[in-house]
């Protein structure tokens, strides 16, 4: 299979989130949710990773929040999504911000047969549980890995809590993302995540929980993972 027949994604989700695009900046819009787990995210890859110099890519980049903010603390960073709609925006507002980043309307895997082994570091968030084969993104982001880079992921576990704070609580109730952002069966469980990244060569070092807090309007780093969580893994260096 070409990396232009490849298909990994859901039509319709593409359709959602490109209705979202010109108000993805916005802190006070669909993505407030988004704007207030930032500033954890990137605290988490700034952590394992230096950012400063290093090559990054950010699959599943939206409209580009996570990237600025890489770019902004000195990554030459490279970023893909395959709605235009929300890359046309990521382009617009890095004019804006002196951001400099080469934004690409392509998928993980295609990129991954253009260029293996690029980057010093991966990020995947909030993307994995929106996606029909979340396994053939991770493989991809693990071809892209330089030896001794890393994967960075964050997504939602497939638990009770997680289905009553990130689905009714805050779709339904608080109606802080849209309805229907989310479905609990694409939730992903730390294990199934795991074993996806050992089928790929990759070693899991961490998983964290990231606790979104609307009432401050932040998000923080914690020890439980039973809704939101971050993950890293690393790609071994080769053999000598």
């Amino acid at each position: 299979m070409t990396a232009e027949t490849v298909h990994n994604y859901r039509q319709e989700e593409l359709d959602k989130f490109s209705a979202l695009a010109n108000r993805w900046w916005d802190p006070d819009g669909p993505q407030k949710p988004l704007h207030a787990l930032n500033p954890a995210r990137l605290e988490y890859v700034a952590e394992r990773v230096r950012l400063d110099g290093a090559r990054v890519l950010d699959v599943g980049c939206g409209a580009g929040l996570l990237s600025e903010a890489m770019a902004l603390a000195g990554a030459e960073v490279t970023a893909i999504d395959l709605a235009a709609d929300l890359i046309r925006v990521a382009r617009l507002h890095a004019r804006e911000s002196g951001a400099d980043i080469d934004y690409r309307v392509q998928s993980a895997e295609a990129l991954a047969e253009a260029e293996p082994g690029a980057f010093d570091a991966v990020t995947c968030m909030e993307m994995l549980e929106h996606v029909p084969d979340p396994g053939a993104i991770l493989a991809a982001c693990a071809r892209l890995l330089k030896p001794g880079g890393r994967l960075f992921v964050s997504t939602l576990n497939r638990t009770p809590a997680a289905f009553a704070l990130a689905i009714v609580g805050a779709e339904y109730v608080a109606r802080l993302l849209p309805r229907g952002t989310h479905r609990y069966r694409d939730f992903i469980r730390p294990s199934e995540l795991a074993a996806w990244l050992r089928a790929t060569g990759l070693a899991l070092e961490d998983v964290s929980g990231l606790m979104y807090e609307p009432w401050r309007g932040s998000a923080r780093l914690v020890s439980r993972t039973d809704v939101n969580y971050l993950a890293c893994a690393l790609r071994p260096e080769a053999a000598p």
